[in-house]
């Protein structure tokens, strides 16, 4: 499966799995307030799938992908371990609107994270390759493949 492959390729980088959901707005932030002030993705913290905040100036590469799984943090966790998922995934968020999480509302807004036809998250599978200073470098369509990002991978991380 791709996913396995994927998390091959971008150790020590981050694949984030962020799952959208309505209410789940606060698992991730700069502030409610600054995410404008904020110059890389360094300046965002998150909760992981378990519930523990972690600091995102950790990673080095950041692949997010929006998915749009149904149950708690806890089946989506099961589920993927049964791809025996490496990665590390974060807490269900919102993506869209006035309670998007910050970190989302600024990769969207980002010169080369603003979407082709609005920023809006239209789908599952929206994906932003963050390079190693923590910027957007290119946002993937919801009908682009995973894998279409491994050949940006070697340039960013």
């Amino acid at each position: 499966m791709f996913l396995g492959r994927l998390s091959r390729l971008l150790k020590p980088a981050l694949l984030c799995g962020a799952l959208t959901a309505p209410g789940l707005a606060g698992t991730m932030c700069a502030s409610r307030d600054d995410w404008r002030s904020a110059h890389s993705m360094h300046e965002f913290s998150a909760k992981d799938i378990d519930g523990h905040m972690v600091s995102l100036d950790k990673y080095k590469g950041f692949v997010c992908i929006v998915t749009n799984e149904p149950g708690t943090n806890e089946e989506v966790k099961h589920f993927a371990a049964g791809y025996n998922v490496k990665f590390d995934m974060f807490s269900k968020i919102c993506v869209n609107g006035d309670d998007a999480h910050p970190l989302w509302k600024w990769m969207k807004v980002q010169p080369k994270g603003k979407g082709m036809l609005g920023n809006a998250i239209k789908w599952n599978f929206t994906k932003f390759l963050i390079d190693k200073n923590g910027c957007v470098v290119k946002r993937y369509g919801p009908m682009e493949e995973p894998l279409v990002i491994e050949k940006d991978l070697t340039c960013y991380l």
